[in-house]
C-alpha cells in the first residue's frame, strides 16, 4: 500500500483518482490547490505525489520544485491537459524537465494512470 498525495483543484477528477486509488489499495490524501499540497506533503509525507499543474494559489510547477528540493528522489507524476491541449503539452514538458517521474494528459484512463505509478516506482 501506497501513501498517495492528490493536487487536484477540479473535485471529480480528485473525488475520481481517489476512487480508483483506494480500490487499488492504496492511502489516498486529497489537496485542492498548491498551498494546500505543500502543507500536505509536509503532514503526510506520501510516497508518491500526482499532481495537477494548472491550479490556483500555487501551481504545479511551484509544487513540484517545491517538493523536489526537500525530496528529490520522491515520485512525482503531472497531469494537465483538457481544453488546453497546447498548453498542457508545455507544461507537461516543463515538469518532465525539472524532474518528475511521469506525466499524463487529460483525459486519462484508471489503467494508464495505474501502469504508470508502476513504470515510475521502478527504479
Amino acid at each position: 500500500m501506497l501513501k498517495i498525495l492528490v493536487i487536484e483543484d477540479e473535485n471529480l477528477l480528485s473525488d475520481l483518482l481517489k476512487k480508483f486509488l483506494t480500490r487499488d489499495g492504496h492511502q489516498v490524501l486529497i489537496a485542492n490547490d498548491g498551498v494546500e499540497g505543500i502543507k500536505s506533503y509536509y503532514q503526510f509525507r506520501p510516497d508518491l505525489i500526482i499532481t495537477d499543474i494548472i491550479m490556483p494559489e500555487k501551481d504545479g510547477i511551484e509544487v513540484i520544485v517545491e517538493v523536489l528540493k526537500d525530496n528529490p528522489e520522491l515520485p512525482i507524476i503531472a497531469i494537465s491537459g483538457g481544453r488546453r491541449a497546447v498548453t498542457a503539452n508545455f507544461n507537461l514538458d516543463s515538469a518532465e524537465m525539472l524532474g518528475v517521474k511521469g506525466i499524463l494528459q487529460k483525459p486519462f484512463t484508471h489503467e494508464q494512470l495505474q501502469e504508470l505509478i508502476e513504470s515510475v516506482l521502478v527504479v
